[in-house]
């Protein structure tokens, strides 16, 4: 049988060598179509290949009738349009991997240049000006580097600074201390970090939690003389933050590669004498294109040949009669995931689901994966789905276990679900009650009846007459309506959790408050 394959935008013959070597496949190389174009192409092609040129909007994707896979040569999918490629069917498939190693140098370049003030000293030259005085740097050795964020290019980046004689401190929400022993480097709060550093570069996903996670405050924090550097993703780093911070010579340095808008529109923070810019170069090596086309090319001939992706972004097929009975679970479990990570107090090192009732006797693969991707996708953002929740969680280093058990616990099927951390085990079950939807029904040994969805306090207290009151009335004065509490605890007296459904996500000056009260052990903001 013969695939034909469309690669639309320009790939090496290296990246598609792959491609070349499978038997059945017929490659056609078009880099110059219009969305038009395409739309009328696609329609030919079980495979499409792309890199950031081409659009794969729902427009294109309805037309692909024996479109099967995308393939996208690179880390980021912005230019398909997953929704639809899944509606259809078709597995899109990107290279996660291939620019670790591109990106990592490129942030040690740029670290390098920052600290010895290399591309102002050519600057000068340039314009015939011998200055040696004015572009005197700092070293490296036995300065402090912060890395926040240790996933593939964070790791890499903390191994080349120690090559480079430099202590290095990291956070990482999936860091324990027994990884960061074994990397031979300190571990600590993000505020713990910034405050000993000599030198920070940021390695997070762009997220709700981490967008302008280096601000004001967080510079506030921070050696005077910091230097930063960000090779990751815009809007980690507050630019109207940083440019004040180096105006007022509390940041001595900048080292970008990415910024808030792209391309730049603001060029007032480049103008800076202290910042070192490149226009998102971090990926744009030979080796880290071609190695992305090879990652890609090497998958959609996997997918043909065996039925299998290494790398999918979106939802795999599930079969029909097994999709039936626990589609409508998949939600549930990811909804009991995040619950928990917004628990933990620390990394989470493992991770155990009992599934009880009808469910202990069908495939609960992909509720797990569920799980697993609402437990992760917090940290890690849209890289986590449901295909690769396994795969980051190895990554991390979170081991996961599935149980069965025929009993039924009270309810005909129930998803319990409990992680274990450094500081302790935080457990929730959930189940789906007839006609009014999914239930959290315990937290830790507390019973409850919680609808896992939009804002949520949890708090932990000694029960004592009026406190329910207390947290009210502090609440009512934060403009902070509730909309439905639940109350469990283990005997008059003794300990207590109040979980409340609340209209708005509590800010975090109404969540000190609420920690201030004599009774409060324990407050969370959690959102669903």
């Amino acid at each position: 049988m013969t695939f034909h394959i469309l690669i639309s935008d320009p790939l090496s013959e290296e990246g598609i060598y792959p491609l070349r070597q499978a038997e059945g496949m017929n490659i056609v190389m078009e880099t110059d179509l219009s969305p038009d174009q395409l739309a009328e192409r696609i329609g030919d092609f079980d495979a499409l290949l792309v890199r950031s040129q081409t659009q794969v909007t729902r427009a294109i994707i309805e037309k692909g009738h024996n479109l099967k896979i995308i393939g996208r040569a690179g880390v980021g999918v912005d230019n398909i349009d997953l929704e639809a490629a899944t509606e259809h069917g078709i597995i899109v498939v990107n290279a996660p991997d291939g620019n670790t190693n591109s990106a990592a140098e490129h942030t040690m370049a740029m670290l390098m240049s920052m600290a010895r003030k290399i591309p102002q000293a050519f600057h000068a030259l340039r314009n015939k000006n011998w200055d040696r005085k004015s572009f005197v740097g700092v070293e490296l050795k036995n300065k402090t580097l912060g890395v926040i964020g240790l996933g593939r290019i964070g790791a890499e980046v903390a191994a080349r600074a120690k090559g480079q004689r430099m202590n290095v401190m990291a956070y990482d929400p999936f860091l324990t201390a027994e990884k960061a022993e074994k990397l031979g480097i300190g571990f600590g709060t993000v505020e713990e970090v910034l405050k000993v550093a000599d030198f920070v570069t940021v390695h997070t996903p762009l997220l709700k939690e981490t967008r302008h996670l280096i601000n004001a405050d967080a510079f506030a924090i921070m050696k005077d003389g910091v230097q930063i550097v960000n090779c990751a993703r815009g809007g980690i780093i507050d630019e109207n933050a940083l440019y004040d911070a180096i105006q007022s010579k509390k940041v001595a340095g900048a080292a970008l590669d990415v910024f808030e808008q792209e391309p730049i529109v603001d060029y007032r923070l480049i103008g800076l004498p202290e910042v070192v810019a490149t226009p998102h170069l971090g990926a744009s090596t030979i080796e880290a294109q071609e190695s992305v086309a090879v990652d890609v090319s090497m998958d959609v001939v996997s997918y043909f040949t065996t039925g299998t992706v290494r790398n999918s972004v979106n939802l795999p097929s599930v079969p029909k009669d097994l999709m039936v009975k626990i589609e409508p679970y998949f939600d549930l479990a990811e909804r009991l995931g995040a619950f928990l990570t917004d628990l933990a107090e620390s990394a989470v090192e493992e991770v155990n689901v009992y599934y009880s009732g009808e469910l202990a006797g069908m495939e609960v693969g992909p509720l797990t994966r569920n799980m697993l991707k609402g437990l992760l996708k917090r940290h890690l953002g849209e890289r986590v789905n449901v295909v690769n929740a396994w795969y980051w969680a190895d990554q991390k280093g979170v081991v996961v276990n599935e149980h069965k058990s025929s009993v039924t616990r009270g309810f005909t099927n129930l998803i319990s679900v409990e992680i274990k951390t450094a500081t302790g085990t935080r457990k929730a079950a959930g189940t789906l009650l007839n006609g009014q939807g999914a239930r959290i029904v315990k937290v830790d040994e507390y019973l409850v009846d919680v609808v896992p969805k939009g804002h949520l306090l949890f708090i932990r207290h000694t029960d004592r007459p009026g406190v329910i009151g207390r947290v009210g009335t502090l609440l009512g004065k934060e403009d902070v309506n509730i909309a439905t509490m639940q109350v469990g605890r283990s005997n008059a007296g003794g300990d207590a959790i109040m979980m409340l459904s609340i209209d708005k996500y509590a800010n975090p000056g109404s969540l000190e408050q609420l920690k201030e009260l004599s009774e409060i052990q324990y407050v969370r903001a959690i959102d669903l």
